[in-house]
């Protein structure tokens, strides 16, 4: 069983070379196709290197360009000098430049042998296609290309769109089912006779001249036209990433590429010395007859697509900045927010602090700067407490903070007076659990001495800004756990909400909380409001709050909180 290569070559000459001499010299014809754009320099001193092979040949050429039907006519060519000048010729293998043998040609040709009406080429159906890329997968076959994706990328889509509001379709030649796979193929010589000398072929080609991407779909196609024994997968492992793109090996691929138990990789990078001289060796081992199986490295291919489209949880960096919804994840670990908490309690950081075990911050998106916990102007991972660098992106911000201290709980104070940019991305955050007090907020004015025609227009101020981010908290896209009380509500009876917040934080908090953080002093509280209605300023966030003149000294917020068994 003697088999064939055609080989496409444009780039790296050199390592064309090589492959090319190792087969020569494994007793193998060779046909090798240059695209014409090559420089005459180049192409001949490729000429000159593989002189001393009489069983290497050079086709006519063509210029080739990817996704045209330049390619089609250059392994044609390749193949019918071929079929003509290699009688002997029982399979004939297309390859590229940049291919590389695993396996010793022993193997290869002792595989065939054993296969001889086999024909090894990836042809499947556009139905059970789930890989091409670009959304075009019956239509390539049905509409025409005659403009360049690479090279008029707007000519070719506004074409292909004037087909579509048009209506415009071809007609596939009667016979024709449309296939599609690997470029890369095995064919048999009988079948890739009858291919190349076709009746129809002249109708066949002129079709197949303004197919998308035609090489991976001509012979795919007119296989199954010819032959009734296919296999349909390739004999070359090339791998492809989400975006089509082809994989690279280099030299750190080596055990990966040992085990797949492929005849032919592809794509090599030129400069894998190691790859080269491992596996053009003459002392390759040759008692390998494992059935190619490219299936043992996907797991570990699939893992890398995965790391490089969805990265780590969390994780933003500069080599995979993901899109506007692409994240893996907002941020990497669960986090706290308290709206509320810091204005109705005193010292509540401690307190939460105390009872939980987490890092408690004060309001890191307070206009001065970040109130990082224990007065911290640096944290962790460099992060500096400037308001101007927090807010030059505040998402940035908030989710380094929860990398740099993956493993411990993060808990931070939020109010309307802080900066609300992040506000959309704490919504859309499922690892974000938001508390929010509404109307908390006025107790600071409210135990302030200011004017109060000033305490009412910030009163406005601040009522408006919670209630539009109340609005995005309660909208029903938010992926965050979000737990809103008023304030009224909650001065009423503490303890359940705060057992409630604490026993979502983690499993330190096994216990029963018997005290609350201590309350400020609320007596007048509700007057103060009711100055803020006289003044035309309805104050409707806090709940129903009694007012001064019907309750006294007795509000309820001077209650002491209490625990129901």
């Amino acid at each position: 069983m003697t088999v064939g290569f055609v080989m496409m070559c444009h780039d790296a000459l050199d390592r064309a070379a090589q492959v090319a001499a190792h087969w020569a010299r494994s007793g193998c014809p060779v046909v090798i196709h240059v695209d014409r754009r090559v420089d005459h320099g180049r192409y001949g001193a490729l000429v000159e290197d593989l002189a001393q092979f009489p069983q290497v040949r050079f086709c006519g050429r063509h210029v080739c360009e990817w996704g045209t039907w330049s390619l089609v006519m250059a392994s044609q060519t390749g193949s019918e000098m071929m079929l003509r000048e290699f009688p002997e010729v029982d399979h004939v293998y297309l390859a590229s430049g940049s291919c590389l043998p695993l396996r010793p040609i022993a193997e290869l040709s002792a595989y065939l042998a054993a296969r001889p009406d086999t024909n090894f080429i990836e042809s499947v159906t556009t139905q059970d296609v789930p890989w091409t890329v670009g959304g075009l997968d019956h239509e390539r076959f049905t509409l025409r290309f005659p403009f360049s994706w690479k090279r008029h990328r707007k000519l070719f889509d506004a074409y292909v769109n004037l087909q579509r509001r048009l209506g415009l379709k071809r007609r596939i030649p009667e016979g024709v089912q449309p296939h599609m796979g690997s470029q890369w193929w095995c064919l048999t010589r009988r079948t890739l006779s009858a291919i190349l000398q076709d009746p129809r072929r002249a109708t066949l080609d002129s079709y197949f001249r303004r197919v998308w991407i035609p090489d991976e779909s001509y012979y795919q196609t007119l296989v199954r036209c010819h032959s009734d024994q296919v296999e349909s997968r390739s004999l070359t492992l090339s791998k492809f990433d989400y975006q089509g793109k082809p994989h690279i090996f280099y030299d750190d691929h080596l055990q990966l590429l040992r085990r797949s138990d492929c005849f032919m990789a592809r794509k090599i990078w030129p400069r894998a010395e190691r790859l080269y001289a491992n596996f053009l060796s003459d002392t390759l081992a040759t008692d390998n007859r494992a059935e190619p199986n490219p299936g043992k490295i996907d797991r570990i291919f699939a893992k890398a697509i995965e790391r490089r489209t969805r990265g780590r949880a969390g994780l933003y960096m500069a080599s995979r900045f993901p899109k506007n919804g692409w994240e893996n994840g907002k941020t990497c670990a669960p986090y706290s927010v308290f709206q509320g908490f810091g204005d109705l309690f005193q010292d509540f950081e401690t307190w939460l602090h105390k009872a939980t075990g987490a890092r408690v911050h004060g309001h890191l998106y307070a206009p001065d700067r970040a109130h990082f916990t224990d007065n911290h102007k640096i944290y962790a991972g460099a992060l500096p407490d400037t308001a101007s660098l927090r807010d030059y992106n505040p998402r940035a911000f908030l989710t380094n903070l929860i990398w740099n201290t993956r493993g411990e709980r993060q808990c931070f104070l939020f109010g309307p007076r802080d900066n609300q940019k992040v506000v959309d991305f704490l919504a859309e955050d499922p690892n974000a659990q938001i508390s929010v007090i509404t109307g908390a907020w006025a107790v600071p004015l409210f135990r302030s001495s200011g004017d109060f025609s000033d305490l009412r227009r910030a009163a406005a101020r601040l009522q408006q800004v919670e209630a539009r981010q109340l609005a995005k908290l309660r909208h029903i896209h938010t992926k965050a756990r979000v737990r809103i009380w008023t304030m009224a509500d909650f001065v009423d009876a503490p303890m359940e909400p705060l057992q409630t917040i604490i026993d979502d934080i983690g499993p330190r908090a096994n216990r029963r909380l018997t005290t609350a953080p201590q309350m400020h002093d609320l007596a007048g509280f509700g007057q103060f409001l009711q100055n803020l209605k006289n003044q035309g300023m309805q104050p409707y966030l806090m709940g129903d709050f009694p007012s001064g003149d019907e309750t006294g000294t007795a509000a309820p917020a001077l209650r002491k909180p209490y625990l129901v068994r």
